[in-house]
């Protein structure tokens, strides 16, 4: 497994981290032992990044954290979280107070005293250009309340805005096969700035898996049902906002490309964590042994061709689609 430093904070990750949206549920229901399962396969692979939010089934993910990590004293797994999506989407929700409530939240589930790292939870625009928010964040670091803080973002220019300021650890922004726009500015001022960028949704919620069809049909609690077209909340999260049709056809082609033997989710994660300025992809799992195919890909060369049939995918099925929303 390749060991990335997780930006301004200096520690040490995995470049495949395991991502736990699904643990809350909004991937269908996940039993508390699968949830387990998955850590522990994920920590026998030498995965040690685990990220996760408040908000995943209204804490549950973190709680299951928590509850891991103290089953597992020393792991070694980094724990980045995130908040701000517990109150309304409005910039003046995004201050101290509610920052303290939040954190303590998460301290709380995550049985943690002071948590690694505390991302903002794509919040408003404006909200990354608000000198009080960050000070308010350099506040919970200074009294040991966060280690470090970074952001999740939507778009491009929000990254850029964020990576722009002296103290933001990381940025989260949608990365992957079908989602290339962060290629042409974000991670080139990321490296520059010394910011860490983890690539979410890295499989495209499952488009890059290779497994669908434009036939399958997920559950109604599942997101990829309720917000295909933004219904709940931002499209760019399901599907990574390209039209589901699309997609698997452009997966189609994207397995058809590889070599005989390669594994479309482990190709697709090979090729995101190739690209220069990603730290970790943090793709989620619902069972052990996803996991630890998710987590092999961390030891494995992207195809030599895989860049160029990904540009060319990305040109041909989405540019026009996707490019200039995000």
């Amino acid at each position: 497994m390749q060991r990335r430093t997780l930006g301004r904070t200096g520690r040490e990750v995995s470049s495949i981290g395991l991502g736990t949206w699904q643990f809350g549920g909004d991937w269908g229901p996940v039993a508390d032992e699968d949830a387990f399962a998955v850590m522990d396969a994920s920590a026998e692979a030498d995965v040690t990044l685990f990220d996760t939010a408040d908000v995943y089934g209204d804490g549950t993910s973190e709680a299951l954290i928590g509850r891991w990590l103290q089953a597992n004293p020393g792991s070694g797994v980094t724990v980045t979280t995130k908040m701000g999506r517990r109150a309304e989407q409005t910039p003046d929700n995004y201050v101290a107070a509610n920052f303290r409530t939040w954190v303590d939240r998460s301290r709380t589930n995550l049985q943690q005293d002071t948590l690694d790292l505390v991302q903002l939870h794509c919040p408003p625009t404006a909200v990354f250009s608000d000198d009080a928010v960050y000070d308010a964040l350099d506040a919970l670091v200074a009294d040991g309340a966060i280690a470090a803080y970074g952001v999740s973002v939507e778009t491009a220019d929000q990254a850029l805005t964020a990576i722009a300021r002296p103290n933001v650890a990381s940025v989260q922004i949608i990365l992957n096969a079908f989602r290339l726009k962060p290629l042409d500015a974000v991670l080139p001022a990321a490296r520059e700035a010394g910011v860490a960028i983890l690539a979410r949704v890295p499989l495209a919620s499952g488009l890059l898996s290779g497994k669908y069809t434009t036939d399958t049909e997920f559950a109604p609690e599942d997101h990829r049902t309720y917000n295909r077209h933004g219904e709940a909340f931002d499209q760019g999260e399901t599907f990574s906002g390209v039209p589901f049709d699309d997609g698997v056809r452009a997966a189609q082609e994207f397995a058809a490309a590889l070599p005989e033997g390669v594994s479309v989710p482990q190709a697709a994660l090979a090729w995101v964590i190739a690209q220069d300025g990603v730290t970790a992809a943090i793709p989620g799992a619902r069972n052990a042994e996803q996991a630890r195919l998710n987590a092999q890909a961390g030891s494995l060369d992207a195809p030599a061709d895989l860049d160029a049939t990904v540009r060319d995918l990305y040109d041909r099925w989405f540019r026009a689609t996707v490019h200039e929303r995000w």
